[in-house]
């Protein structure tokens, strides 16, 4: 892996320094992550609800508000269409909330993954207009349902389409997107809303917001409400990794906050069982802690469990689904540990055949429920431009991939699209289902797909480093300006720093055999630091020369109650001393 420290104007700055009142590094950071303007940098720390977007600058606003109140007013059937994963799960939960509140007769409906799979489907359709419904709302889903919606119409079923995912045109004709009353989603054509990254939590809480705004309480019941719904928007759109920035980030940083006290009986339920109940939320405990809980249910079981548990439970039913969900979880840890272990054997006996830059992975009786996590883990193990990992069930396969931010993997997969029986997903996280035997012809294709858009410096893999710094630099005052930045994810990563020539001291030690552990110096400032999953380097370290340059980012653990700054570890790199052989060098990318 090559470093790459990123670089700042110097003079731009010390100007942003004192225009702020911040130290140089933090006015470092800001600037390299584009916040140059005072005034917009002043903004990112500073988040406020009236920092979110107009709703009604979302293209398909207005007929969509006045569709569901007409529904409303004659008390019509409305059945919400969601999707199984934690932000279509959640998406459900925050718009039929709403419309309950607004006085809607409302249901909801999310497909079994292991039995319906991915996407709306006709025979719903034909389902739900038989049980005399009139009006359906897709949440997190059918930007791509041209059939579906059409089957709708032909029933006499209206549908308001509300999505983040890529539509399947980019031009203006009306085959771009469905023909629905409706349709909300940002990234369709000729959509003038600013923001182009919300989740599907987060296209369905700005119908709300709509929703509130045009009914006839109006401020006083939007001042109340929305912001109770940025606890689920928040989880929503830190699960689902986009960008943290824009609008996103006011969501997740005013979403967390809003988090400290729950007052529904199942977020209660949940943030006990993830053992965070009366904790300060951080969006790590979101991405680690409450989405694997939410996420298992669909995963492993039915995404209804979600749906039941804050809408419906009482504080014991509560109690008993968030046990569910975390036994749930753990099911699914244990599926995805047993893929992983396979795929790290046949890459000690082969490792010749994980050499492609576009990494496709398949094999027989995986749980179709962790492929995406599995993808993630195998983007982070071998540092590829993609990874894709295909169960194989009889004559189809399932598959889902990850990519790095540079490699756009919806387009990567379009460029083949005759090779699928369905996929979708965004730039970096894609679904899809094949047949079997055209697995090879999908690795063949992609890897060269990849060889002719990835220039050939892009696939040596980088880490880009924020900043130089010394661990002296170290402390509880670096510590909370650096918090300002936070809540980290997608489009706002967690900063990355690197310290040169830093001894490591004693023998380094194996966490429930998978971390590293070890304390390092450098000019008599002691600290500890981590490696997650890096556990394989235990011997590597062991034996290698005791200089170490380390990339990092900083964590904060809490030793006897009192908090110590630590070091994440990214990467590491044995120095040589002068006239040794290189060979006693390594690097652990």
């Amino acid at each position: 892996m090559r470093w790459v420290i990123r670089e700042a104007d110097p003079e731009r700055v010390r100007e942003l320094s004192h225009a702020l009142g911040v130290s140089p590094l933090l006015a470092r950071l800001l600037w390299l992550r584009g916040l140059a303007n005072p005034e917009a940098a002043q903004q990112f720390l500073n988040p406020t609800l009236a920092h979110l977007e107009n709703p009604w600058k979302m293209l398909g606003m207005e007929a969509a508000v006045g569709r569901i109140f007409q529904a409303i007013d004659r008390r019509e059937k409305i059945l919400i269409y969601g999707d199984y994963d934690v932000d279509g799960a959640l998406a459900v939960v925050i718009l039929q909330t709403a419309l309950q509140l607004l006085g809607g007769e409302v249901d909801s409906y999310i497909p079994h993954r292991m039995r319906d799979g991915y996407g709306m489907r006709e025979e719903v359709m034909e389902q739900t207009a038989q049980q005399g419904f009139t009006l359906l709302i897709s949440v997190d889903t059918g930007i791509r349902a041209f059939a579906v919606v059409e089957r709708a119409r032909e029933l006499g079923l209206d549908c308001i389409i509300t999505d983040h995912h890529l539509p399947a045109g980019t031009g203006n004709s009306s085959e771009a997107i469905p023909r629905a009353v409706a349709v909300l989603n940002p990234k369709q054509p000729n959509c003038p809303y600013p923001d182009k990254n919300l989740c599907g939590a987060g296209v369905a809480f700005k119908l709300v917001h709509a929703l509130l705004e045009r009914h006839p309480a109006g401020s006083a019941r939007l001042a109340r409400l929305l912001p109770s719904f940025l606890k689920l928007v928040c989880i929503g759109t830190i699960a689902d990794n986009v960008p943290l920035v824009g609008e996103n980030r006011v969501i997740a940083r005013l979403g967390l906050e809003e988090l400290r006290l729950p007052v529904n009986p199942g977020l209660k339920a949940l943030l006990e069982a993830a053992g965070l109940d009366g904790k300060t939320v951080s969006a790590w405990d979101v991405g680690f802690r409450l989405a694997p809980r939410l996420n298992a249910a669909g995963r492993m079981e039915s995404a209804q469990d979600v749906i039941e548990l804050l809408t419906l439970a009482g504080p014991d039913r509560a109690q008993e689904l968030a046990l569910k969900l975390n036994r749930l979880n753990s099911e699914r840890q244990h599926a995805e540990q047993q893929i992983l272990s396979e795929i790290e054997a046949r890459y000690q006996k082969s490792p010749e055949s994980f050499s492609d830059s576009f990494l496709v992975v398949d094999g027989e009786g995986w749980h179709r429920g962790v492929l995406g996590i599995v993808a993630s883990r195998l983007l982070e193990r071998f540092r590829r431009s993609a990874v894709l990992v295909i169960a194989r069930e009889g004559g189809a396969g399932h598959g889902s991939g990850r990519s790095v931010e540079k490699f756009h993997l919806l387009q990567a997969l379009t460029s083949c699209e005759e090779v699928f029986e369905r996929f979708g997903g965004h730039a970096q996280a894609v679904g899809f289902r094949l047949p079997v035997e055209r697995i090879e012809e999908l690795r063949r294709r992609l890897n060269e797909y990849a060889a002719r858009s990835v220039p050939p410096e892009e696939r040596i893999p980088e880490l880009e480093i924020d900043a130089e710094i010394s661990l002296g630099d170290l402390s509880p005052v670096l510590w909370g300006e650096l918090e300002r930045l936070a809540p980290y994810g997608y489009g706002n990563p967690q900063p990355v720093f690197c310290s040169r020539n830093v001894q490591r001291l004693g023998q380094p030690v194996l966490l429930k055999d998978k971390h590293l552990k070890m304390q390092v110096e450098q000019e008599g400032r002691v600290i500890s630091a981590i490696g997650w999953r890096q556990g394989r380097l235990l011997d590597t370290l062991a034996v290698a020369n005791p200089s170490l340059d380390l990339a990092f980012h900083l964590m904060q653990n809490s030793f006897h109650g009192e908090p110590k700054i630590q070091l994440e570890l990214l990467d590491i790199i044995s120095r040589v001393p002068p006239g040794s052989s290189s060979i006693a060098s390594f690097h652990s990318g």
